[in-house]
């Protein structure tokens, strides 16, 4: 039988970082089963002493944690060693490590990757464009854009847009739907915005559009996931691609995050040009 693991994430600020520090390294073990509890803006010696307690009534207890003030992070390991708990601090090291190759001391500031500074303020300002333009939305206001995704049904733009602003980058998607034109402003090489175009496998489209349906009970079911159509749809949108030289991701076995990476290098490859 598989033992299962209760990790405990404890972090000073929001906890985004270590949830996904965690996420990466439970990717990488098949046989890892686990409950997991977050703590975030973990401050106080008796916010750890509480946490530590529940530790001790659960079994096969393991601690993660990105504490920055030094003092406190001493704490919980100490605390974590009196009761046998296995405990793993995600930046100290690195902290410290990077501290020596600057030679200056870190500020050991929590949340300090928070503050309101300009890249916040333009991270927030994406997020809101890149909702008020989804699904083809506002489609006068694509020159206000840094990145524009093309594709057609279910071909993840919504999401990826999502994740790209949440990147800092002003994201207007917009649909390929047959008989449907494309904003003229597309149909012009233009060095303010990046165009992408992106497709997937018919058969997986289908799969995805049946569950899309199922949800939204005024789509025509037999048309949305018919295969046949779906793959006239994908090398109708792939010639739209090719006639207008827009590079190209197959988004079918890619997560919406690996899809953004591509899209970030293909803005920043065009931006150097």
């Amino acid at each position: 039988m598989t033992t299962k693991y209760q990790i405990f994430l404890i972090s000073d600020s929001t906890g985004e970082t270590l949830d996904r520090i965690f996420l990466a390294l439970q990717s990488q073990f098949a046989n890892f089963e686990y409950d997991k509890k977050e703590f975030v803006f973990i401050r106080t010696e008796q916010q750890i002493n509480k946490i530590i307690n529940e530790c001790k009534d659960k079994k096969n207890s393991v601690i993660l944690y990105t504490i920055v003030d030094t003092k406190l992070a001493k704490f919980l390991a100490i605390e974590s060693l009196k009761n046998n708990i296995p405990c793993f601090g995600v930046l100290g090291n690195l902290i410290l490590s990077f501290s020596k190759l600057l030679n200056q001391k870190a500020t050991h500031k929590p949340s300090a990757q928070h503050v309101l500074d300009e890249a916040y303020y333009k991270r927030i300002e994406a997020i809101q464009f890149t909702m008020s333009h989804d699904d083809g939305k506002k489609n006068e206001d694509i020159e206000m854009a840094d990145i524009v995704l093309v594709g057609v049904s279910r071909t993840s733009k919504t999401p990826t847009s999502v994740y790209l602003a949440n990147r800092g980058y002003k994201t207007l998607n917009i649909p390929l739907v047959s008989e449907q034109k494309i904003p003229q402003l597309l149909e012009k090489e233009n060095k303010k915005f990046c165009v992408v175009g992106l497709f997937a496998d018919p058969e997986r489209l289908s799969e995805t559009r049946k569950i899309r349906a199922n949800v939204n009970q005024s789509i025509d079911l037999k048309s949305y996931t018919d295969v046949e159509k779906i793959k006239i749809e994908v090398e109708n949108s792939k010639k739209i691609f090719k006639k207008y030289n827009w590079p190209t991701i197959d988004v079918t076995r890619r997560s919406v995050e690996e899809t953004a990476a591509s899209i970030i290098k293909i803005f920043e490859i065009k931006k150097n040009k």
